[in-house]
């Protein structure tokens, strides 16, 4: 089966700084994967060399085609969803009137549909539907500004899946969110994965990320240290190291160490 998302190679300069090196990731269909690393690692750097808002080497494959040489706009109406860390709404308008807007790019055959046989324009059709899914029904009719954090970052991923897009990239979704609000997301966005749509997860919420992802990628210093299950990354004295600062052998050996160097790392992730 064709990867959602195979990108290879992917390397990003800035002036003499290379934010990235020869990164590779893959997102399998229906697959929800992580991306982690300490500040500074090129997380966003990679979403933004794969979305095409920064210039990057390398091949970008989407659903199997090559997407390397197209612009953003071009990436995105190929299936490509990203958030972003600030989470931009129209405020002035209501929930539900911002999920219409981001579903708004008809189809001859659907605006067809709409004008003769009256049927339901196809952005409102879009945004009751991820209403439905994310449970956002109860605020449809409120205005972004009413919100609390946890459900304003709510309605920019249901932003993001108005465009019905191939492939979902979520950008610290979980930023500010307290544990309750974290946990509610993670079983969220399980659920949308559950229900088809590939999704690459970036966030510093060590609980969240490892509760809920089927595979963990892991930068340091813009160099990819690892990948594996969330036990396998869990473990890994690499990742231990870049988190901590310390060598395998202060972690290892004896699986009580190696959990409580973890519990120490999730600890200060959440304080990011």
């Amino acid at each position: 089966m064709t990867a959602a998302l195979e990108a290879v190679g992917i390397s990003v300069s800035f002036g003499a700084v290379r934010a990235l090196q020869d990164v590779d990731l893959a997102v399998d269909q229906g697959k929800l994967v992580g991306l982690i690393g300490p500040n500074g690692a090129g997380k966003t750097t990679f979403v933004d060399a794969i979305t095409g808002f920064v210039q990057a080497s390398g091949s970008v494959r989407l659903e199997g085609r090559e997407i390397s040489s197209l612009p953003p706009h071009r990436r995105s109406h190929l299936g490509l969803a990203r958030t972003w860390q600030t989470i931009e709404l129209f405020d002035d308008l209501t929930v539900r009137e911002n999920l219409a807007v981001a579903g708004g790019r008809p189809s001859l055959p659907s605006s067809f549909a709409e004008i003769v046989f009256g049927r339901q324009p196809r952005a409102e059709r879009l945004a009751e539907e991820v209403l439905g899914l994310l449970d956002l029904e109860g605020i449809a009719e409120e205005m972004p500004s009413d919100l609390s954090q946890g459900r304003r970052k709510l309605v920019g991923i249901a932003r993001a899946l108005a465009g019905k897009p191939s492939l979902l990239l979520l950008d610290e979704p979980a930023a500010g969110l307290d544990t309750n609000e974290s946990r509610d997301l993670g079983r969220r966005l399980r659920r949308i994965v559950d229900g088809g749509l590939p999704t690459l997860l970036i966030d510093h919420d060590m609980g969240l990320v490892l509760g809920i992802c089927d595979e963990i990628y892991v930068l340091d210093f813009g160099k990819l240290i690892a990948r594996g299950t969330p036990e396998e990354v869990r473990r890994h004295p690499d990742v231990l190291a870049a988190y901590l600062g310390k060598s395998a052998a202060e972690v290892e050996p004896g699986a009580s160490k190696v959990g409580a160097a973890w519990a120490a790392v999730a600890e200060g992730a959440a304080e990011q």
